[in-house]
């Protein structure tokens, strides 16, 4: 069954509704910079799929634009 979004909760009138917790491995991270469009589609795709909007190692500014490895490695 496909996890429930905040979007289909708000549509179903759930107005008690809490997403579960998702751990950050269990998405991915993108490298799109911040305000394009490119991280506006990564977004609205994670809020259709009811994953959390934000991840730990989302790219956050422009000079953040090398891939940085793992933790730990």
């Amino acid at each position: 069954m496909r996890q429930v979004s905040v979007l289909d909760a708000i549509r179903d009138g759930m107005w008690d509704y809490e997403p579960e917790s998702i751990a950050a491995e269990e998405y991915n991270a993108t490298r799109a910079m911040p305000g394009t469009r490119a991280k506006l589609n990564v977004l609205a795709s994670r809020a259709e799929q009811g994953l959390p909007l934000w991840h730990d190692e989302d790219r956050v500014s422009y000079d953040d634009g090398v891939d940085r490895p793992p933790e730990g490695e």
